[in-house]
């Protein structure tokens, strides 16, 4: 197993898959391990054909459990549930210091999570600040881990990066992307993953689309003399803390 880990920290059971599928099957592929932090099932806000069936609250939160686990085996990732709600996602303490185990079991070398700004859905930069929030406690011996006890050195983390994903409406998010991940070989199992997630099934094509795009963007910057092919496919990210390093590249 690598040492390196991977955490994701999505607000909804399918956010995860449709943003950053392709990062988390490329890295558990490296044999990373990489843990999915779902903040919510999405239960509210993004399961209108589970309701419109019919479905009960807790029927479609166990059906979008299911999805995500699904989704998350196929890209080779776990996935830890933590039942905040969504509709609003709300903001707490004890959401925070639930990340905060999260962050101190993984120990990520990277972290992927929303960006801090979206217009159309309050969840997802709610999401994010809390995954910030939760990196910088976890750093901390003085802060307690949530069932009250105090860490040890080995448990408190270091800093990771933070990369946020691509939210669905870019533009209107002022998203612009500073790192363009070619996700060509790791695709086949984003769309498997994504085919988990019947709930949203008008996704899969507008997310093959995107990475077909980012693609075209990742042959674009990638240089000359690489020689990418024409079926690359990409996804888009932002670094939120500055780069270390002794070599520029």
């Amino acid at each position: 197993m690598n040492e390196n880990s991977l955490l994701v920290v999505s607000a909804h059971a399918g956010d995860f898959v449709w943003r950053a599928g392709g990062a988390i099957a490329a890295a558990a592929d490296r044999g990373e391990r990489v843990v999915v932090a779902c903040l919510s099932y999405g239960e509210r806000g993004e399961s209108a054909s589970q309701w419109l069936d019919g479905k009960s609250l807790d029927e479609i939160k166990a059906i979008r459990r299911e999805e995500a686990t699904a989704a998350a085996t196929a890209l080779g990732a776990e996935v830890v549930f933590l039942d905040l709600g969504d509709y609003p996602l709300l903001e707490s303490d004890e959401a925070v210091r639930k990340l905060v185990d999260v962050f101190r079991d993984v120990k990520p070398s990277v972290v992927l999570t929303h960006p801090l700004s979206d217009p159309y859905n309050g969840d997802h930069p709610a999401a994010a600040r809390m995954a910030l929030q939760a990196r910088i406690l976890a750093q901390a011996i003085g802060v307690a881990n949530s069932d009250g006890t105090y860490p040890t050195r080995d448990e408190i983390i270091g800093a990771p990066p933070v990369f946020f994903f691509e939210p669905h409406q870019s533009e209107q998010s002022d998203f612009k992307p500073t790192l363009l991940l070619d996700i060509t070989s790791a695709f086949e199992k984003k769309r498997a993953a994504m085919e988990c997630l019947p709930a949203q099934k008008h996704m899969w094509s507008y997310y093959t689309d995107l990475a077909v795009r980012r693609g075209v963007q990742v042959r674009r910057n990638a240089g000359p003399n690489l020689g990418l092919p024409h079926n690359t496919m990409g996804e888009a990210y932002v670094r939120y803390y500055p780069q270390v390093t002794d070599v520029l590249a």
